[in-house]
């Protein structure tokens, strides 16, 4: 089992899957076949991307494996993951945006400081990135980092290293979407496990994008609530009920001043104490799971 499991999640990608490939051929260059394995998922593609893996798995020596329709780059994902026969999985993409070349270095970090995962920041000074997808990530970043605690250089990079004992332990969770990665990386912070940050460089895709930038956010925004509500309820909830009890104090001087308690601040009392016993009760609930867990263990 030991050794790197590369995973290429593919979709539509005929322009850039050749380029792709010759990348991943030259990062393995000088290291031993029996050490790594390139595993790439079609998933469900429309255009000639399934065949033209197919044609070029014996030059490049690469496992294809394919989706009957289209379900998502987490479900390619986990299905390529699922597999792999390595200790440790790394995940690119195919569509020419990730240094790949760095490939052996982040893996090499992996092992060398026994992280659980080792995630490629884009965060060098050469990243290129589409301005309108900024806009969300900076709420939805500063989100993430209030959940897990901590500051989070990039919850969704595409490029990382992890242990595929971790990302199997996971697997209930992590979505078929694009929220793989960010679900992933919540999950492994609010569980304290041991996760690096490299920068790296970031290039504008070959082909169209497939992200769509309402509904994936809005997605995001979901998976990111549910897996804080999993691993981190009462930081999840704590905003809120900051903000409720906030608008029944205001609420409570404005009736006070005028003599008269309406109903306005006897439901935000109520809202801010009900939020207040919800959000204990589930992070009671939560610390027993995690106790019956290291238990079990």
């Amino acid at each position: 089992m030991k050794g790197l499991s590369l995973v290429i999640p593919c979709y539509n990608e005929t322009a850039a899957i050749y380029d792709t490939l010759l990348e991943v051929r030259e990062a393995f260059k000088g290291v031993d076949k029996s050490e790594y394995e390139v595993v790439c998922v079609n998933d469900g593609s429309s255009d000639d991307t399934g065949d033209l893996l197919e044609k070029y798995k014996d030059e490049f020596g690469i496992k294809v494996v394919h989706h009957s329709v289209n379900r998502g780059y987490g479900a390619a994902l986990k299905t390529g993951i699922a597999s792999t026969e390595k200790s440790h999985i790394v995940i690119t993409d195919a569509d020419g945006t990730y240094p790949n070349e760095r490939i052996m270095e982040l893996y090499y970090e992996c092992l060398e400081g026994n992280y659980d995962m080792v995630i490629g920041a884009r965060t060098a000074k050469d990243v290129t990135y589409s301005k309108i997808r900024k806009i969300p990530k900076f709420f939805l970043k500063a989100w993430i980092n209030q959940i897990a605690g901590q500051e989070i250089p990039d919850f969704n990079s595409g490029l990382r290293v992890f242990k595929r004992e971790k990302a199997l332990k996971y697997f209930p969770i992590l979505p078929n979407s694009f929220s793989f990665t960010t679900t992933i990386t919540l999950s492994m912070h609010t569980n304290w496990e041991r996760v690096k940050y490299t920068p790296i460089s970031y290039q504008m895709r070959v082909g169209n994008s497939k992200i769509k930038p309402i509904q994936d956010t809005l997605r995001f925004s979901m998976l990111i609530a549910r897996t804080g509500m999993y691993f981190n309820p009462l930081r999840l909830l704590l905003p809120p009920i900051a903000v409720v009890f906030v608008l029944f104090m205001i609420s409570l001087i404005a009736d006070t001043s005028a003599g008269n308690i309406t109903d306005k601040t006897v439901v935000l009392f109520s809202l801010s104490t009900n939020l207040t016993v919800f959000a204990l009760l589930a992070d009671m609930i939560n610390k027993r799971g995690l106790m019956s867990r290291s238990g079990n263990k």
